[in-house]
């Protein structure tokens, strides 16, 4: 299947991702993994990326696009993939409809995880990231076995910019003014399936599947 997955910043799309991929052997395709490494490589996308990355403000559209579609178009994505974090507003998600009709496919199915702004802000304020190898750990829910060291490789564990406070509450703003209205976008063409994310992920997930799993048989 080939699924946009929509959320506020925090809100568990990725660990909901990594799920629905688990299911059908899709690819998960996340616009923010994308633009962070090309920042930490200094790529050209990376430089532009970076100064919006940091305020939390949207990159913009032309800077993401092509990008995108190369990477629908390659091997490991002939199962289906999963849109993580992309689009981020409607002239993406009419430019993806078009990228998409040129390649004679659609997207099947549009899930959004519906969480409060204030559940939010409690979530990501726990993040932490290794700075080695980026596994990630939240303090509460995915604490490391030592407090600051990845359990994986042993090195430093950092808040990254765009998890903190100030950074948070830009972010959601910017999400509910631009891509918040994608909810009603997709809405309009039947393929929004809504769930509570502010429930246990595993919960959440196990939702999502069961209604995916009716909705891939009817396909």
């Amino acid at each position: 299947m080939r699924i946009v997955l929509l959320g506020a910043p925090g809100a568990g799309k990725g660990t909901v991702a990594k799920s629905l991929t688990e299911f059908d052997g899709s690819v998960q395709i996340s616009t923010g993994d994308i633009l962070r490494n090309a920042v930490k490589a200094g790529s050209e996308l990376g430089k532009k990326a970076k100064g919006y990355m940091e305020r939390g403000e949207l990159v913009p559209d032309d800077l993401i696009m092509d990008i995108m579609e190369v990477r629908m178009k390659e091997p490991d994505c002939q199962k289906g993939f999963l849109l993580d974090g992309f689009p981020r507003t409607i002239p993406q998600a009419e430019s993806l409809e078009a990228a998409l009709k040129s390649m004679n496919a659609r997207i099947d199915a549009v899930i959004n995880l519906d969480v409060p702004d204030d559940v939010i802000v409690r979530r990501m304020a726990g993040r932490r990231v290794c700075k080695n190898c980026s596994r990630s750990y939240h303090v509460v829910t995915a604490p490391p076995k030592q407090e600051g060291v990845c359990d994986s490789c042993g090195a430093e564990l950092i808040i990254r910019d765009d998890d903190r406070a100030e950074t948070v509450l830009e972010r959601l703003k910017t999400y509910n003014e631009k891509t918040a209205p994608l909810i009603g976008f997709y809405e309009e063409r039947g393929l929004l399936l809504s769930f509570d994310g502010t429930k246990e992920i595993p919960e959440t997930t196990r939702e999502i599947l069961e209604t995916i799993g009716k909705q891939d048989n009817n396909l």
